[in-house]
């Protein structure tokens, strides 16, 4: 099993390595630096990769590439930890970040940066032998999408309906909070105790042609269990949605590692949102999306996809005869794909000009 890579940085990137298949190189636009883009930056606890990266570039998706990431350290990140000094380095033909940390009892005056301006403190070898993986920077939050890492959301057009059911509840209370009992049927194998609570599945509709591409299951919390028989007994240790009788329990999963390098699709990816999470009709930065392209369309965890408001019809009333004009699309933010199913997958709203709706065209950014 891979390390647990919400947390990717590389702590060693050779001189001169280039980003491979990441970015295409013949074909990918200057890296474009902030206006006010420090020479320096000290990470410390809540950072993130992404919001890190955003104070060196106007893109902070293309953070491989100001790294200098190659092929092989993508697929094998390493970490970057609080009291890291991050550096930009402009002498080359291209920006680049680099990383130290600070050793030593230097002057506060000697940390801001010596003749010229550049920081002259004294960088340690990059060795982190005492650091532990979980006190690594992430590169994105993990609290919007907690709930999405080990949750089967996707099922099929049967959905849950093999799954225990809840069939009752304490003095028959219609809703159930944590701490509180339900009794459960078809639980058959009693060595399982921990179990998710999900509520029936729904179809996923395509925008397009308005035939379901999908079934998802709404995770509405978790339950653990104290007696086994016909029915069961079941104690909810967690819920963020109401509980109720017809509810559908799944063994609890262990939690997925995932990969979240951020880089372009290797293939053309044109696709739609079909739904946003709690089923409102507009999300913004940091809610989570999901969409009707996935493994099929070529899409991988860490891809990065530009949000396109489509275009309205408009009526040119001034043309010879009357005729009807598709506008273009407006490019109104960016989501970082975090997990994939065959035709479907999830994404995270990193940026968003504007609220985000179902509808919305996704591509290649």
């Amino acid at each position: 099993m891979k390390k647990f890579s919400t947390q990717i940085l590389a702590l060693a990137v050779s001189l001169g390595a280039t980003l491979g298949a990441v970015a295409m190189a013949q074909s990918t636009p200057p890296l474009e630096i902030t206006k006010d883009a420090p020479d320096r930056y000290v990470v410390v606890k809540g950072d993130t990769l992404w919001d890190i990266s955003g104070r060196f570039l106007q893109k902070p998706w293309r953070w491989p590439e100001i790294w200098q990431l190659n092929r092989e350290e993508i697929k094998d990140p390493h970490w970057i930890y609080p009291g890291d000094v991050v550096y930009l380095d402009r002498s080359g033909a291209s920006p680049r970040l680099r990383l130290g940390r600070r050793v030593g009892g230097g002057s506060s005056a000697d940390a801001a940066g010596g003749a010229g301006g550049l920081p002259t403190e004294r960088l340690e070898p990059r060795v982190r032998a005492e650091r532990l993986e979980r006190d690594a920077i992430p590169t994105i939050s993990s609290t919007a999408i907690e709930a999405f890492l080990n949750r089967p959301l996707v099922v099929d057009e049967e959905g849950l309906k093999s799954n225990p059911r809840i069939v009752g509840t304490q003095e028959g209370r219609v809703n159930i909070a944590r701490g509180e009992v339900a009794y459960v049927r078809g639980i058959a194998d009693s060595s399982v105790t921990d179990w998710h609570v999900y509520r029936s599945a729904k179809p996923l509709l395509d925008p397009d042609t308005r035939k379901p591409i999908a079934w998802e299951a709404m995770f509405v919390g978790s339950a653990k269990l104290e007696r086994a028989g016909d029915p069961a007994t079941v104690r909810i240790v967690a819920n963020n949605e109401e509980i109720g009788v017809g509810d559908r329990l799944m063994p609890a999963e262990r939690s997925l590692p995932i990969n979240y390098v951020p880089r372009p699709p290797e293939s053309a990816v044109a696709g739609r949102i079909v739904s946003v999470y709690r089923g409102v009709t507009q999300v913004g930065r940091n809610n989570v999306v999901a969409l009707n392209v996935g493994k099929a369309a070529g899409l991988e965890i860490g891809n990065v996809l530009a949000i396109r408001h489509r275009g309205g019809v408009v009526t040119d009333r001034e043309a010879a005869k009357a005729e009807q004009v598709r506008l273009p699309d407006e490019a109104v933010g960016h989501l970082l794909v975090f997990r994939v199913f065959d035709k479907i997958a999830y994404g995270l709203v990193m940026e968003a000009s504007q609220p985000i709706a179902v509808g919305d065209a996704v591509s290649n950014p």
